[in-house]
């Protein structure tokens, strides 16, 4: 778990308010209830987040989207301030 309370290893998906419109720099996502707007500057987090719902955690959707575990800490970083500012919520496991 993170210092702001986003755990990596269990499930979460995009809050059913926010919209992501892509970019050509990565994507735009705008949460319609908080009215927060977020920028998301790479391609790849886009990918994970688009597919986290296929995955049964964070990690399993960075390896999907070719981010080796060494490599995932800036993406688990990125995901808890989305988690933070409500753009993310944890989903229960089917």
């Amino acid at each position: 778990m993170t210092e702001t309370g986003f755990d990596p290893d269990l499930r979460w998906r995009l809050h059913p308010q926010v919209a992501v419109r892509p970019e050509p720099f990565g994507a735009l996502l705008y949460h319609f209830g908080t009215r927060k707007l977020s920028f998301l500057k790479n391609r790849t987090i886009v990918e994970v987040i688009n597919s986290l719902g296929d995955h049964p955690d964070v990690r399993s959707a960075c390896r999907a989207a070719g981010v080796d575990d060494a490599a995932q800490a800036p993406y688990v970083h990125a995901l808890g301030v989305l988690a933070q500012s409500q753009m993310l919520v944890r989903e229960e496991a089917p």
